[in-house]
């Protein structure tokens, strides 16, 4: 069965457009989380940021870039929140890789909020930690 991105991008299911070739779609999410949110995601079915091939990577965060240039200039945003998730654990919740531009305002979007709460760094052995990550990536 299809997911909801693969029907949108088949003409299916309609869709609001921001932008479209032939390789990436961006639409705006259907619940927006603040005015302006945007879906960048690839034409072709890639499960998440970590199994698409980085040529089609590349082309997705261009048009997300160029997005949220275009919205900082016409909507008032003062920033904007470029993100993707990988996994259901991790917040994902269409199984098909795509990024979402998210306009931040100084008000108006009391609703989204971000928060990373540090650990006790002492608890993790940051050289080692570093190193394994360094070697896994050389394999």
């Amino acid at each position: 069965m299809k997911d909801i991105f693969c029907r949108i991008i088949d003409g299916e299911i309609p869709s609001s457009k921001v932008y479209e070739d032939d390789d990436v779609l961006a639409i705006l999410d259907i619940s927006q989380t603040t005015k302006g949110h945007t879906l960048v995601m690839p034409k072709k079915h890639y499960d998440d940021f970590l199994s698409t091939p980085p040529e089609t990577l590349h082309k997705v965060l261009d048009v997300a870039q160029r997005i949220g240039q275009a919205e900082m200039a016409i909507l008032g945003a003062q920033g904007v929140n470029i993100l993707t998730n990988v996994g259901p654990v991790a917040g994902q919740s269409v199984i098909h890789f795509h990024v979402h531009v998210i306009p931040r305002y100084l008000s108006g979007d009391p609703g989204f909020q971000i928060t990373m709460k540090s650990q006790d760094i002492a608890a993790i052995d940051m050289l080692s930690l570093a190193e394994s990550i360094k070697n896994k990536m050389e394999e």
